[in-house]
């Protein structure tokens, strides 16, 4: 705020008490509480999480409350808030192997171990406003029958609230089991199953995961970003960066502004356990679960002069239940390990600057809205600039304007 400028901070207390009251809304409607934007917008909630890099619902609930619902803004509370927290370790790395999966599917086999789990998804919805949902009967509407297990269940789509388990004793068949939710579980849910990809690596199909060489990866929000920035670094940026940003960059490349060619080998949603080794006692101790999306894309590679033909990776892993997000983020990786591939650089999204430099939406948002704010001096200068350009442009033609007017008359002479 310029000093200068008299009334500024009373008129601030006043934008401040205005959007207090714009905030709250009518007062004869019931206000919302946390429990309900946690538990009805949980997917407005894990966007909150991923990009906030703060895994806490109800922080992230109070985060949107207060923000109206702009998701952003919400996300950059998140961040301010977690910035005030003390660090007393690191985590070892999660197990999305020993997943507890709420929904799993593949896109590249339609058979294999552990079966197909649709889950929780809009994937197989009508586009189409349900008014059931304006009213209490909407409740009523969108619990999930039970249908014994190896029974067909009814001819009609699920709906987002459904979850499809597999019998535990027969491979995917046409013949389901629907289970009513249990908290934010399920009950009946199957045992760890194996990873799409290590399937393809048990025939050399797929190049190797990436070894761990026991270096610490560098840590995004502690130290600031800086180039080249390896893979780590790349997926940490990714995973809190804007979901609409880089879903126009995926995209961008299935459009053929890079060379990706996926295929979604594995997308899982489910609980992961948390763990924090503990060197007093030699052992890594639970500090819960959290609910984490991961999808791993298998992407084609005509190999090299040292490498066969094989499939390699993407991936994605984000906080919640944000499919798009990882797919997104999965598509993007790939395209920024052409170096490593020995491909040619051809599009935006391979270009690492460009996109780490510009996916975080809260340094986009900054800078964006920071035009809103007081730039009187600054263009008050421009301003300045622009009458001296013009008063000088004018005097120009005054000068060149005689010596014109004479050209014709000397023509006329000779």
């Amino acid at each position: 705020m310029y000093v200068a400028v008299k009334g500024g901070e009373a008129a601030i207390r006043n934008a401040h008490a205005l959007l207090a009251q714009r905030r709250r809304g009518d007062a004869s409607v019931p206000e919302i509480g946390l429990d309900q934007i946690s538990e009805q917008l949980s997917l407005a909630v894990d966007r909150v999480m991923a990009e906030g890099s703060l895994y806490d619902r109800e922080l992230a609930a109070l985060a949107i409350k207060q923000a109206r619902g702009d998701l952003i803004e919400a996300i950059f509370l998140a961040r301010a808030f977690r910035t005030t927290l003390p660090r007393f370790g690191a985590s070892v790395p999660v197990d999305t192997g020993a997943m507890r999966v709420r929904r799993r599917i593949s896109a590249t086999f339609k058979d294999l171990p552990g079966g197909q789990v649709l889950g929780p998804t809009f994937d197989y919805t009508h586009r189409l406003l349900d008014e059931r949902l304006a009213t209490q009967a909407g409740d009523e509407a969108s619990t999930p029958e039970t249908v014994p297990a190896g029974e067909a269940p009814a001819p009609t789509l699920p709906s987002p609230d459904r979850t499809r388990l597999l019998p535990s004793s027969a491979p995917e068949t046409e013949a389901g089991c629907f289970r009513p939710r249990s908290g934010r579980g399920f009950n009946n849910v199957p045992a760890p199953m194996p990873r799409v990809t290590d399937l393809l690596g048990d025939e050399g199909l797929i190049e190797p995961a990436p070894a761990d060489d026991g270096t610490p990866p560098r840590d995004l929000t502690r130290e600031p970003l800086s180039f080249p920035a390896d893979r780590p670094l790349r997926l940490q940026a990714l995973a809190r960066g804007d979901e609409g940003f880089l879903l126009a960059l995926g995209y961008s490349t299935q459009r053929g502004y890079a060379r990706t060619h996926p295929f979604v080998g594995e997308i899982r949603f489910g609980e992961v356990e948390v763990s924090l080794y503990a060197e007093e006692l030699g052992f890594a101790v639970p500090l819960g679960e959290i609910s984490v999306t991961e999808c791993q894309s298998v992407n084609q590679f005509k190999g090299s002069a040292t490498q066969p033909p094989q499939f390699t990776r993407g991936y994605g892993l984000v906080f919640g239940q944000l499919e798009r997000k990882a797919m997104s983020m999965a598509l993007v990786d790939r395209s920024l390990r052409f170096a490593e591939l020995g491909e040619e650089k051809s599009a935006p999204a391979q270009d690492e600057e460009f996109v780490l430099s510009h996916c975080d939406n809260v340094q986009a948002t900054g800078f964006v809205e920071h035009l809103k704010l007081p730039h009187y001096v600054d263009f008050q200068a421009e301003l300045d600039l622009i009458r001296r350009m013009r008063a000088e442009q004018a005097d120009q033609g005054e000068r060149q304007a005689p010596e014109t007017a004479e050209a014709p008359h000397k023509e006329a002479a000779e």
